[in-house]
């Protein structure tokens, strides 16, 4: 049987039970040579909505459920930081 691919990102986007993951990648420019950033979207199922815009999460293939949901939530590898705004209005 063949073993399914995980990768770890961050949650740009959250709807209802779906998660829009960044995955973040640095590449060597095949001409120039520079280092450069790139990224992939996967869009991933969270059956029970744990994770929250700005998580880290761990993302698993799985079977097709919709036209572009391909992963499955795995689980919440970090919680987002605080947000700023929210702490300068109560204190």
């Amino acid at each position: 049987m063949k073993m399914k691919k995980t990768l770890v990102g961050i949650v740009a986007g959250c709807q209802v039970k779906t998660l829009r993951v960044e995955i973040a990648r640095r590449m060597k420019h095949p001409k120039y040579g520079k280092i450069i950033r790139g990224r992939t979207i996967c869009h991933a199922h969270d059956e029970g909505e744990l994770a929250k815009v700005g998580d880290t999460v761990e993302i698993i293939e799985a079977p097709p459920r919709s036209r572009t949901k391909r992963w499955d939530l795995v689980r919440v590898v970090a919680a987002a930081a605080v947000v700023a705004g929210l702490e300068s209005s109560q204190t």
